[in-house]
């Protein structure tokens, strides 16, 4: 596809979109930074992003029976092993689409970090 198909693709594209403006410079970038902006454009999936908005929109209910603490784990008394497995614990939990509470508190001149 040379860059005239590939303006006019994406052009269709942010037409159907109302987002015509991420064009608004086009004409100032050379060919290379043309080609690129082209090629982003032309592989956004808008419907995808389009879902994703809406879903921002919506309440989200969660079903909270009892809340009580939980026992912990000082991270920096973990090996790397042992960071991994939690690591993928979590992300696998997110991916469900469960939620988590965490809360960091501690003494005078306590300070949080990651």
């Amino acid at each position: 596809m040379n860059i005239d198909e590939s303006y006019n693709k994406a052009k269709k594209i942010l037409e159907k979109y109302n987002q015509t403006h991420l064009l608004s410079q086009y004409e100032k970038l050379d060919n290379k930074k043309k080609e690129y902006l082209l090629n982003q454009i032309i592989n956004i999936d808008f419907d995808q992003i389009n879902k994703l908005y809406e879903q921002t929109k919506k309440e989200i209910k969660a079903e909270v029976e009892k809340i009580e603490p939980i026992s912990y784990i000082e991270k920096e008394k973990l090996t790397e092993e042992e960071k991994e497995k939690y690591f993928t614990i979590g992300e696998d939990e997110i991916k469900k689409g469960k939620l988590a509470v965490v809360t960091m508190a501690g003494g005078q001149g306590t300070r949080l970090r990651a």
